[in-house]
């Protein structure tokens, strides 16, 4: 690898970092058999997890961090002062084939500012894709990040080539948007993800290969004025509309010379653990926004506990229920019981009454579920209704030692 090429990805990987939606879940396994090379299978310079456990390393670059754009969150923006870099489609394609062929990766995610026009750097982000897939026979993960002022002919051109597109929405209002991105315009990339979502629906009807992983989109939170409660409205939307497989949340960092409209500070990582933890309720615990957003106050969600406690200990006149006896929708929002434990639950219950030992062989979150929960051998009696129950369930912050 020469010089100049390391340079570039020294550049373009580190401006590729502030993106977070490179996760592979949804790929199917496939390998590229004697003719071809790679797979989506095994485990290997970022790493994405599948829904079956499968560690996947992507090699995780822009294609340029030049741009047409100003936003006024992003540090490639037209007017940063960054070293810039570009690569072209051979030296992308060598490079996936170098580190697959050394074990670093098995898949690529590429995404990109904007160069020429839209349409110019959907197509060369495109056929980066179609080189490696046609040329090469590449049967790993592939995400692109589309553009969404491209024409839709390249957005689907893309989507027959990648296992997944992604389109970031960035902020969660239009009047964000707006502010902060006036060359970007909401309405414009929900339009492009619901051409994408129809696309893939037919895909899958037909039997025939388009996005075969789905869509995904990011969020940027705490660059604006936005709540926690309307952030998930928008992420409830986007779930339901498009049928994107992930949202994803990025904490705002701030970035050099950036506009006085931004934050002066980042907002607290644990803002954005949380959202993740809400957006899982939403998606498999069958919580709406709004009860969500009840556990917080002013439409912010907790920061000393997970949304679900939150939820629990402000409705606390619906616990304990008997885990002999609950359905899976009530047992599913008990703290400390998980989707897996709660139909492990409901499953040896079929066959014996169940006890507390008997519990906690299921699900490793007994000591948050004792206090909601009744077992053949438990019946708390006014447990839920103590002052400090929070605290009890809450350890305490240690300070670590660095020795």
């Amino acid at each position: 690898m020469d010089e100049t090429l390391i340079d570039k990805l020294g550049i373009l990987a580190d401006a590729a970092k502030y993106d977070a939606s490179c996760a592979s879940s949804g790929a199917k396994r496939r390998q590229g058999g004697a003719e071809g090379l790679g797979s989506t299978t095994g485990a290997g310079i970022c790493h994405a997890y599948t829904p079956d456990g499968r560690c996947v390393s992507l090699l995780k670059i822009l294609l340029t961090n030049y741009c047409l754009f100003d936003c006024a969150y992003c540090i490639n923006r037209r007017s940063s002062n960054v070293r810039r870099a570009r690569f072209s489609v051979d030296e992308v394609v060598r490079l996936t084939i170098g580190f697959y062929k050394r074990n670093c990766i098995e898949g690529l995610f590429l995404s990109s500012g904007i160069i020429r026009s839209p349409d110019h750097t959907m197509e060369q982000m495109m056929l980066v894709a179609r080189t490696l897939r046609r040329d090469h026979g590449f049967a790993g993960y592939i995400h692109l990040k589309t553009i969404p002022e491209a024409s839709p002919w390249l957005i689907e051109q893309a989507g027959l080539w990648a296992d997944r597109l992604s389109i970031n929405l960035e902020l969660p209002s239009d009047l964000s948007l707006k502010a902060f991105a006036p060359e970007k315009d909401g309405a414009s990339i929900k339009a492009v993800m619901g051409q994408v979502n129809e696309r893939i629906v037919e895909a899958k009807e037909e039997r025939r290969r388009f996005s075969p992983a789905g869509q995904s989109t990011q969020m940027i939170v705490g660059a604006d004025d936005a709540t926690d409660r309307s952030v998930l409205e928008t992420s409830d939307t986007l779930y339901r509309r498009y049928g994107l497989r992930r949202v994803y949340y990025s904490a705002f960092s701030p970035i050099p010379e950036a506009s006085s409209a931004l934050p002066v500070k980042a907002p607290p990582l644990q803002r954005e653990n949380r959202l993740y933890q809400a957006d899982w309720l939403l998606r498999y615990y069958g919580f709406t926004v709004e009860e969500i957003a009840a556990g917080g106050d002013g439409g912010m969600l907790d920061l000393g506990i997970d949304p679900k406690l939150a939820w629990a200990l402000k409705n606390r006149a619906r616990f304990p229920i008997d885990v002999n006896r609950a359905d899976r929708e009530l047992l599913l929002r008990v703290p400390g019981l998980g989707a897996r434990a709660v139909d492990k639950i409901i499953s040896a219950r079929r066959h014996n009454r169940l006890r507390l030992e008997d519990v906690a062989r299921l699900s490793s979150g007994l000591k948050r579920a004792r206090a909601f929960l009744i077992a053949a051998d438990h019946h708390p009696a006014g447990l839920t209704d103590r002052l400090d129950l929070r605290q009890k369930l809450v350890a305490p912050p240690r300070q670590l030692s660095l020795f």
